[in-house]
């Protein structure tokens, strides 16, 4: 029985003798040096991919720098594609240019973090402080509506620009540009 006991501290000793060789720790700093450089690799990608430091640093800072809300410089590339749309003379595009600036507002609201299923919903959250012209623009937005509704509503020039105008207004209020 003793002789057994003698035996199996021997095992174990061997094992220790085993983990404590200078190659057992080299080889396992090196398998531990590559599972953490995976970690960090793998924490870094995360990180790209997953818009939490753009939506927590990034426009603070660039706000903070710039002094304009986050994406205005997309905004304002955006709306001159707009401004674009009733240089062509043709109905169609004026249209579309409505349409757009309706959906550039849509999508600005949103970034400033309004919820809503629609941009009535949004506009009904926005205080008259931020938007002074509230009330025009939910006119404009329904004249959206009706070019967007009614295929034989004839719109002029004049009222596109007009319309336009507002759209312009808001983004004006909003500081985009």
């Amino acid at each position: 029985m003793l002789n057994n006991i003698y035996q199996l501290s021997d095992f174990f000793m061997a094992q220790v003798d085993v983990v404590t060789s200078p190659s057992f720790i080299l080889y396992s700093k090196i398998i531990f040096i590559i599972i953490s450089v995976g970690f960090v690799v793998g924490i870094i990608i995360l990180l790209i991919k997953n818009s939490f430091i753009e939506d927590t640093y990034m426009k603070n800072f660039v706000e903070f720098f710039t002094y304009r809300p986050y994406g205005a410089q997309k905004t304002f590339k955006q709306w001159g594609k707009v401004v674009k749309r009733l240089e062509t003379g043709k109905e169609g595009e004026y249209r579309m240019a409505i349409i757009e600036a309706d959906s550039l507002l849509d999508e600005t609201l949103r970034g400033m973090e309004y919820k809503g299923e629609k941009i009535n919903d949004l506009l009904d959250q926005v205080d008259s402080k931020v938007l002074p012209s509230i009330d025009r623009i939910k006119s404009a937005h329904e004249f959206r509506n009706n070019i967007v509704h009614d295929p034989s509503y004839e719109l002029t020039l004049n009222e596109a620009k007009t319309i336009i105008g507002v759209y312009e207004q808001a983004f004006r209020d909003l500081q985009m540009f």
